[in-house]
């Protein structure tokens, strides 16, 4: 004989597990994990997640992410930025990683995704046609989108559609981890060490 859970426990199960990468699982113990807090904390988290979504939105310049009412988001608006290159990454998460590596100084142009033509991801879903009207003043585009086959191909995809601008358009290197050891790699990173190397 099986166990009914409640509905609105149910619910809430269903609604977690839609996350992306939350598995029923995963969102079952999240379930159990929230029913268990005090009521202040749970309500605490339903008011931060509805402000997360009426109080942000897109930058109209770089489509980074902004507090609602600012003209554009803090990258964009600030004046020591080097306003000649431009770093193309796929979410707004991996512009904060390329921030915390404190090596990048200059603008961004969040994507919102990678070219998924089998998931019914084009050209059009993502931000590709702004970028092209960006390059005025550019001397450089790096190409920061992820290693995966969809990576790869909005990268190629990306180069090729702004070759006539006559801009300089460079992928980011791929190689070991710090403090990785060789035999501990997989064949197409060390690869991709070898022949991204450079001169000491």
């Amino acid at each position: 004989m099986s166990v009914r859970f409640p509905s609105a426990l149910l619910t809430l199960i269903r609604e977690l597990g839609r996350l992306p990468g939350i598995g029923p699982k995963s969102a079952q113990r999240l379930a159990f994990y929230l029913f268990n807090r005090p009521e202040e904390e749970v309500r605490d988290l339903a008011e931060a997640l509805v402000g997360a979504k009426t109080g942000l939105v897109r930058c109209p310049v770089c489509f980074n992410v902004m507090s609602a009412g600012q003209e554009c988001c803090a990258v964009c608006s600030d004046a020591r930025r080097d306003r000649g290159l431009l770093c193309v990454v796929e979410q707004p998460a991996d512009l904060l990683a390329i921030e915390r590596s404190g090596e990048y100084a200059g603008l961004y142009h969040v994507l919102h995704g990678a070219l998924s033509p089998m998931n019914g991801v084009g050209p059009e879903q993502l931000t590709i046609d702004t970028l092209g009207r960006r390059m005025a003043g550019l001397r450089e585009v790096v190409l920061a989108t992820s290693t995966t086959v969809e990576g790869e191909a909005t990268a190629h995809y990306i180069a090729r559609l702004l070759a006539p601008a006559g801009v300089a358009v460079s992928r980011i290197a791929y190689g070991l981890p710090v403090g990785g050891d060789l035999e501990y790699a997989d064949e197409v990173t060390l690869g991709r060490a070898i022949s991204n190397r450079r001169p000491v």
